[in-house]
């Protein structure tokens, strides 16, 4: 009793196409004769993994095997899905298409080569179009905020101006390969396979070019240098690619050049840190402006002053939030905002004047009303080492 297709392939009857389609080629190399040479066991379990493929890869033929099994198949030499009339292999065992009665595959190159190369086993020659290049492009802050335009020199290959990139001499065209037949590939029979290379005639190109260009020496193609204009849009950020279609390297005989995309890398900025759309600017205050408060102009990224209120008893690390001053937002019309962090500095290198003055001055505030962090952090502590009382 002949196997079911589904159990041969390994699947359920709800498989999809994609799904039976990857089980085929899974077990196609798995039981392929090239792979197990000699083992007929193996070259009859390939045969039915054709079979069944042959069988449900087609809508028709699989609604026929689901209504009525095997025998779709079976019992009469015409056409037709029905009981006793089902899609017959015609003389000498045929099966639905794929004659195995010769001791050959016939038929199963043709499906073999459709599931691994595509539909007909068709290909698209060679692709001859031009790479892509890139470039680093370093801005600053400012510049990335506003936006602007920079100039570049790249060296590249361009398109031959003498035969505008066809590779061929003024006056003649290049001629489709008779190798080939254009398609710049040649296929040929190799064992159980139709194998398919490039073609040496035309290089996979399928023309041959009989007269070529003396400018280009027939690719089509020249080194040049070129200044170009990038233009930066306001806001970019760090690692955006802008790209300048068609501004790579030519396509070979005339195919179409590629892109050039240059990365932005913007230059760190001495009072600004930039932070997605916000500008973290980190300012040193000194301990009496903390202490007793008081104002600071400070510049903005645009070019412009703001005036910053530091209220009285500000802490190290306080940040302030100045709306809006931050950087454009690459791509719209909005603004981040622009963030202080406030330093305190420390004096250094007094003189013992100034310590006195700085000794008075601490008796003089020392209370847990002026500083309360502290005398609440020394009250916890001589709890935890059991001299305090609650």
């Amino acid at each position: 009793m002949a196997r079911d297709y589904y159990e041969i392939l390994g699947v359920g009857k709800s498989a999809t196409a994609q799904e039976i389609k990857s089980a085929y080629r899974k077990k196609a190399m798995e039981y392929h004769p090239d792979r197990n040479k000699g083992d007929k066991a193996t070259e009859e379990k390939f045969k039915e993994v054709a079979q069944a493929y042959e069988i449900l890869s087609d809508d028709q033929k699989k609604a026929a095997y689901d209504q009525y099994g095997h025998a779709a198949f079976t019992g009469g030499q015409g056409g037709g899905a029905g009981p006793g009339g089902g899609f017959s292999g015609g003389q000498g065992g045929g099966f639905g298409g794929f004659d195995f009665s010769q001791g050959g595959f016939g038929g199963f190159s043709d499906i073999f080569e459709s599931v691994f190369t595509g539909a007909g086993g068709q290909r698209e020659s060679q692709s001859f179009e031009g790479e892509n290049l890139r470039c680093n492009l370093d801005i600053t802050l400012e510049e990335a905020f506003q936006g602007t335009t920079k100039q570049i020199r790249i060296t590249k290959m361009d398109a031959c101006a003498a035969c505008k990139g066809s590779g061929a001499a003024k006056g003649t065209h290049p001629v489709t390969c008779t190798a080939c037949k254009g398609t710049g590939h040649i296929r040929t029979q190799q064992g159980f396979f139709m194998m398919e290379r490039t073609c040496p005639t035309c290089n996979g190109h399928g023309k041959i070019i009989k007269d070529p260009c003396s400018a280009c020496h027939g690719r089509g193609q020249v080194k040049v240098t070129k200044t170009l204009d990038i233009t930066v849009p306001p806001g970019v950020e760090e690692g955006v690619q802008i790209r300048l279609k068609g501004e790579g390297n030519a396509g070979m005989y005339g195919a179409p050049a590629g892109d050039l995309y240059a990365f932005v890398h913007i230059k760190p900025h001495e009072l600004f840190v930039r932070q997605g759309a916000d500008l973290l600017c980190r300012i040193p205050i000194s301990m009496i402006m903390a202490t007793m408060g008081g104002s600071i102009d400070l510049p903005t990224i645009g070019g412009t002053q703001v005036n910053l209120k530091i209220p009285a008893g500000t802490q190290p690390g306080d940040k302030f939030r100045l709306k809006d001053k931050g950087m454009n937002i690459y791509r719209r019309s909005a603004r981040g905002d622009m963030y202080v962090e406030v330093r305190v500095e420390i004096p250094k290198h007094l003189s013992k004047s100034q310590q006195s003055i700085l000794n008075d001055f601490d008796k003089a505030i020392s209370s847990d009303k002026n500083q309360p962090d502290s005398f609440n952090f020394f009250k916890k502590m001589k709890k935890f080492m059991g001299d305090g009382k609650e």
